[in-house]
């Protein structure tokens, strides 16, 4: 076969001198490989083929007049459908993951090393702020104890060292400097007090626990590690009969309520996100409102992540789960239509619709507001009653292309 020559059906349809700028189209518009073998003869498909990289741009944002006779649309199999008049507000689905809030999640770990004596809280077990999680036995808290037991000797031995030299200095038996560095010893062991205590209450024990220490001097060897909020908990990363490290995880706790929504927004509806009114989700019931859009996009999959917050009850929305999200889109109070979602391409940077006129169609530029996988909600110089084509549009951008290129 000769592939610089058109074949027969492209004679047919009056369009051999157009193929060359079908390049264009494969690079402007997402769909043309896919309705390539469906909606084009055969012929045709092959020198799309050939032709795939000599495309140059063009930016012609106005309508534009595409002449074809009935046989030539009946031949490249174009079918039309009839738009419809919305009310100024449109949809646009996206998937998404529900996810915990950062700041209501919680990792407990263990305050000291030692051995999981056992765990008292399950996954998916509420838990109320301070109840017990687990208990453990720990060397190094009995080791915490001693020092600060030896803390408290040494810091009652200062102050009354102090309180006897304030005594010797008033009856001026003792020279002054004595007394400042007596003043220096007892300031210095009140502070190894208070570190010895903070360290006693970053392994784990309650201020109650601490004193009873101080009072009863009475080393405990178990500590029991308790939740630091109330919530959920999702995960146990520790097992009972475990010796762990100080700060290895042993539980995740969260707080469900309200709960969020990462959403998968593609790049080119980004714009949309700036007049969403809420957010539903409609296998839940659910309804929210937007919190935070993201500034980066996914390489792979070239969407950014929106946010959605929802006031949730634990048992329709969980962490990990799935789910398909209907963002509500604000009308902008012009004209707005409902167009089936294969009528509306992007070439060049432009949505366009192709209208059936007198004469063939017209390629009519319009803004996209929503999109869901059967409809499409634009704006543009429609009206009602237009039919705008939904097959056979390769062969309706091809004549777009050579017209925009005549020009």
């Amino acid at each position: 076969m000769d592939w610089q020559r058109p074949c027969h059906p492209c004679v047919s349809l009056g369009v051999p001198k157009r193929l060359a700028l079908l390049p264009q189209i494969l690079q402007t518009s997402a769909m043309s490989r896919l309705l390539l073998s469906a909606f084009l003869p055969h012929a045709i498909a092959c020198q799309l083929m050939v032709v795939a990289f000599a495309a140059q741009a063009g930016d012609n944002a106005s309508e534009i007049p595409i002449s074809l006779r009935d046989e030539q649309i009946r031949a490249a199999g174009i079918e039309t459908q009839a738009t419809e008049e919305e009310s100024g507000t449109g949809e646009l689905v996206v998937p998404g993951v529900v996810a915990v809030p950062p700041a209501q999640l919680r990792i407990v770990a263990t305050p000291a090393a030692g051995l999981v004596e056992t765990l008292l809280v399950a996954p998916d077990e509420d838990v109320k702020e301070g109840a017990p999680i687990a208990r453990l036995k720990s060397s190094e808290l009995v080791e915490a104890q001693r020092a600060f037991l030896q803390a408290v000797a040494d810091a009652n031995l200062a102050s009354e060292k102090l309180r006897r030299d304030e005594q010797l200095f008033k009856e001026r038996i003792i020279a002054e400097r004595r007394l400042l560095v007596t003043r220096a010893e007892a300031v210095q062991a009140r502070s190894v007090l208070d570190e010895r205590r903070q360290l006693l209450s970053l392994d784990g024990m309650t201020d109650q626990e601490i004193e009873t220490l101080r009072n009863e001097r009475k080393m405990a060897s178990a500590l029991v590690v308790r939740a630091p909020m109330a919530g959920t908990v999702l995960t146990r990363h520790g097992t009972a009969g475990e010796r762990v490290p100080a700060s290895a995880p042993l539980v995740t706790i969260a707080r469900l309520d309200p709960i969020w929504v990462n959403l998968q927004i593609p790049i080119g509806r980004a714009a949309a996100l700036e007049s969403v009114v809420r957010v539903t989700l409609p296998s839940v019931g659910a309804e929210g409102r937007l919190v935070r859009v993201g500034r980066t996009v996914d390489n792979a999959t070239q969407s950014i992540t929106a946010v959605a917050e929802f006031k949730s009850n634990k048992s329709i929305l969980r962490p990990g789960q799935a789910v398909q999200a209907i963002l509500q889109l604000r009308g902008g109070g012009g004209p707005q239509w409902r167009v089936p979602a294969d009528a509306v391409v992007h070439h060049h940077g432009q949505y366009w619709v192709f209208v059936r006129s007198s004469a063939g169609f017209r390629a009519m530029p319009v803004t996209l507001v929503a999109e869901t996988p059967q409809h499409a909600s634009v704006r543009g110089s429609l009206k009602l009653g237009d039919r705008v084509a939904t097959r056979g549009i390769l062969t309706l951008l091809a004549e777009l292309a050579a017209t925009e290129s005549e020009k």
